[in-house]
């Protein structure tokens, strides 16, 4: 996929590499996983390899895919991207160099926005002093309950102009959630079958953190059985805030 998406914090997706595995709690029910055996079954090209069914499943093998990297310098006009929206640039197998290459695309198309996702914040950190930080690529982890708060300080030693965190499916309460050094949360309930339930207790807890250290926050979905069943609205109105850095360079 590399089109416009209709992910509310973000206006396209760029999947250089496609698959994943399981790694927490966060990810019993992956969307991606859904959509790439759909993707196989339509016959797409990148979905056809099909990962550990332990940990993975029917078209979802971590595959690294070069001739995507190309695909930017054909957009026409700015766009916020969300790098693999289908993957984890920070698999253990997607190589360094291939990682590295992913930066110097970023940094070559300086009119896009990048937002790049990871559960794998160790290895995000171990890799960080090896790449260069354009000022466009956003940098987040996910945080999914109290057991990923680690993750938060990984991202914090990583020299992102913007860093941020998904707490996404909202799985428990983030109780001490330390945001300094952060520059902008997100909160989503989980969607589609067997959907775990998001208690508003856990959304407020985030959202008193943020007004506390000053971090915009985003309320994504309360999610259910379609990712749009339970709205958007929390508190009687939607909160759509983005970052400030970002705001301040034009980039919205």
């Amino acid at each position: 996929m590399a089109d416009r998406t209709s992910i509310e914090w973000t206006e396209a997706t760029w999947n250089p590499t496609t698959g994943c595995d399981r790694v927490s709690p966060g990810c019993d029910h992956c969307y991606a996983l859904t959509l790439a055996k759909r993707l196989k079954a339509m016959g797409a090209p990148k979905y056809q390899a099909d990962g550990d069914p332990r940990t993975s499943g029917p078209g979802f093998a971590l595959t690294i895919h070069p001739d995507a990297l190309k695909i930017p310098y054909g957009w026409r006009g700015p766009r916020t991207v969300f790098v693999n929206s289908m993957s984890d640039l920070f698999h253990a197998r997607v190589p360094q160099d291939f990682v590295r290459q992913v930066f110097e695309v970023m940094a070559d198309t300086p009119q896009h926005t990048y937002q790049v996702l990871t559960k794998r914040a160790r290895r995000l950190r171990r890799l960080a002093g090896s790449l260069d930080w354009p000022a466009n690529v956003w940098m987040g982890v996910s945080v999914e309950d109290d057991e990923a708060l680690d993750r938060v300080a990984d991202l914090r030693a990583v020299p992102a102009a913007v860093r941020f965190l998904s707490c996404e499916p909202l799985l428990g309460p983030l109780d001490g959630l330390n945001l300094e050094g952060i520059d902008w949360v997100i909160v989503g309930g989980e969607s589609g079958p067997g959907h775990r339930r998001m208690d508003i207790d856990w959304v407020l807890g985030v959202k008193a953190a943020c007004d506390e250290a000053g971090v915009p926050f985003f309320f994504k979905q309360w999610g259910g059985h379609t990712p749009k069943a339970g709205g958007r609205e929390l508190l009687g109105r939607t909160w759509d805030a983005m970052p400030l850095r970002a705001a301040a360079a034009g980039a919205l």
